[in-house]
């Protein structure tokens, strides 16, 4: 019976040491919709299967009157100049409190989480994902982003967990 009671807390001891080996996953405090919306330029991502071969990725949003937001991603297949091809959806807010949860479909019924982790001040730059860390994708409005910056925001990432050895940087 003793030897069950030790390995049980050594157990508890190491899920505890490896859970908190990771910052706490956060989302931004608020996003003020309206502002969100628009063109982003994808500069990195974790490989997805619907990615696949996908170059010069964007993102447009655009808030309709119901409350939730049109999506039309982009890309070009295999190179900047390849085929285009795009994928229409919707997203809805989650966390009405703060706008940074939202769920997106491409596929009825299906929704996969959406949530804003990082938001430059002037909404120049997003960090977006899911809280299951199976999907990270980097935007900037622009198609290019400043290094540091861009290592600095997945470090942090790294921290929470991401594995961003993974990481794609999308050419433009």
């Amino acid at each position: 019976m003793k030897i069950k009671n030790i390995i049980v807390a050594i157990t508890v001891i190491f899920s505890t040491n490896i859970l908190s080996a990771y910052e706490e996953l956060t989302t931004v405090s608020f996003v003020d919709l309206s502002r969100y919306m628009g063109r982003w330029y994808e500069i990195a991502r974790l490989p997805q299967s619907f990615q696949k071969d996908c170059t010069a990725v964007t993102a447009d949003y655009r808030l309709l009157e119901s409350g939730r937001v049109e999506v039309i991603n982009k890309c070009r297949k295999k190179t900047i100049d390849g085929r285009e091809v795009t994928a229409k959806g919707r997203a809805r807010v989650v966390d009405k409190a703060t706008n940074s949860k939202l769920e997106v479909s491409f596929f009825w019924p299906f929704w996969g989480d959406y949530w804003i982790f990082e938001l430059g001040q002037n909404y120049e730059y997003a960090v977006v994902g899911s809280p299951d860390k199976g999907s990270l994708w980097v935007l900037s409005r622009t198609s290019k982003m400043d290094e540091q910056l861009l290592k600095d925001l997945l470090d942090k990432k790294q921290r929470q967990g991401f594995d961003i050895s993974k990481m794609i940087k999308t050419l433009h």
